[in-house]
This record gives structure tokens, sequence and C-alpha cells, in this order.
């Protein structure tokens, strides 16, 4: 059983680059495998490993400048949900393209997983879920509202086109672990809305803390590592990743026509031209071989 770490935390960091190798270090001599990106603002990702290995990890993360005091949430995985491990430096750990946005300064009311319920249930609260369009596709809270988008960049322009629809309401956001909500609501608050939520520890600690009976989630909660999705009680769900498109589809799709393993699904089937189709089959061949050999053939994951 693996431990599966995601975290995240806003601080300022001087000199990324020299946090990195040391950081990457630890991640392999601890057999870590995931993705964690570095920026300026601060650290983001997810990471998998065994307990020990872990437990090292968070210490290291705690002794970098201004993270002492960082959280994370766990769950865990049957098997190796990362091939490899990656330290990436970045401009920003979440992109939302917006310069002048800084959570450390100002962001919108925490809203503990248990008060969650009654928030959104108010009359005079909209609620907005912040991810992307795919992964809003397998699951969000009842009566949320889907903007659509394709990135997390899309959001401020979706948001300026809009607007007026949500005067004079108040505005709950949430997202998979809370880091995209950290930059949605600070930009909410510059744009002049006042009264601006978002669910604390995100939709993985509202499926981590409140029981299903109670829940007024529907569906599973896309995640980007290899369970794909997990659902209450943070556990792994149904679903399939297509190695095509990167979306989430379900055991009942891999039968369909259309859907050509590491090659296209009913989803993207249309998006791509054969010469790419030919591009990914041969991609697939060498994952095949290399799998045989007892090895991992890694393409196309940077």
């Amino acid at each position: 059983m693996f431990t599966v770490c995601a975290l995240y935390h806003f601080t300022r960091f001087d000199n990324p680059p020299a946090l990195r190798e040391p950081l990457l270090e630890l991640c392999l001599k601890e057999q870590i495998t995931g993705t964690l990106l570095l920026a300026h603002e601060g650290i983001n990702g997810t990471i998998a490993g065994s307990r020990n290995g872990i437990n090292a990890v968070i210490a290291h993360i705690k002794s970098l400048p201004g993270c002492d005091n960082f959280e994370w949430k766990e769950s865990t995985a049957s098997e190796k949900p990362f091939p490899r491990m990656k330290v990436k430096l970045k401009k920003e750990i979440v992109t939302l393209g917006q310069p002048n946005v800084d959570p450390t300064a100002h962001v919108g009311n925490y809203v503990d997983p248990q008060d969650w319920n009654e928030l959104i249930q108010s009359p005079d609260v909209v609620t907005i879920d912040t991810r992307n369009d795919y992964e809003v596709g397998i699951g969000t809270f009842k009566g949320a509202i889907d903007p659509e988008t394709e990135t997390f960049r899309d959001f401020p322009k979706w948001w300026e086109e809009n607007k007026d629809r949500f005067h004079n309401k108040r505005v709950a956001m949430f997202c998979t672990g809370g880091i995209r909500c950290e930059k949605s609501t600070n930009y909410l608050l510059s744009q002049g809305v006042e009264d601006v939520y978002h669910l604390k520890g995100g939709i993985l600690k509202y499926l981590e803390e409140v029981p299903q009976e109670e829940s007024t989630w529907e569906g599973e909660c896309f995640v980007f590592d290899g369970r794909v999705s997990v659902g209450h009680g943070l556990k792994e769900g149904p679903h399939h990743l297509c190695h095509a498109c990167r979306r989430p589809i379900l055991p009942a799709d891999l039968e369909r026509p259309e859907f050509e393993s590491g090659v296209s699904c009913h989803q993207c089937v249309d998006e791509t031209s054969e010469r790419d189709k030919e591009r990914f089959r041969e991609r697939q061949k060498q994952m095949v071989l290399a799998r045989k050999r007892g090895e991992q053939h890694i393409v196309g994951l940077d």
C-alpha cells in the first residue's frame, strides 16, 4: 500500500532553483514518486511512497522558508500511482495568469467541510466549481455552476463574462485540494466581490471527513495520479485514463468502438489527425514492449 500526499503552500521563495536539487535528491533516496512544482510563490504537488519516505519529505518541506506550518492531505493507493519523481521549476505553482493575484495577502473565508453543506444550500449563495471541464464531468457538488473552462487560466475571462449573473450573491468556490481557490478567491476580492468563501482542504478533505449519507457531492473526484478518481472515504474510483487525451473514462468506455488503448477514446477520437494516431500507436507499442521487458517506458509525461 502506498501513501499518497497532496500538498501546496504559498510562501516567498527567493531562489527556487537552489531548493530543487536537495528536494529531488531526498525524494529519489526515499523512493518517492510524483511531481512537485517550485516557484517564487511557493510549492505544489502530489507524491507517493512509503510511510517513512513521505514523513522524510514532509520534514524537509517544513524546513523550507515559510513552510513550517504548511498543511497536506493523505490517502492511499493499492498500486504505485506515479512512474517516477519530478521536481519542476515554474512561474506559478498553479497557473491563473494574473500577475497581481497574491494569495499570501488576502483570500476568501475558509469553510470547514462540516459547514460546507449549510453554506452552499443558502438561497443567497452561488457555488462555483473552479476545476477544468473534464474534472467536473465525473463529479461535482449538487447545484454547483460549471464554468466549462479547459484550463484554470480561462477562469478570469469566464468571470468577467458572467459576473453580472451573481450580483448581490455570496460566492462559494471549491477545487480538488484547495490551491486553485486560494488564487480564485483573491482574484474575486480584487474584482470587488465582498463575500467570498472556499472549501478548506478542497473536495478531498470533504470526501474524507463528511459521511456519505450527509454528503451533497455527486459522482467521483478526479485526481492527478494513477488512481484517476476517488470517492467518499477517498476510496479509489472506477475510472481509467485515456492516455491520448488524459481525460477520465469508465470501464464501459473501453468497449466503445472509438477506444483504442493509448490512441483515442470517445472524447478525443475526432480531435486528432490520423498522423497523430499513428504516432500514438507507435508510442503505445513501445510502452507494451517495455512492460514485457519489465521496464517503464515513459513518454510525454512532462
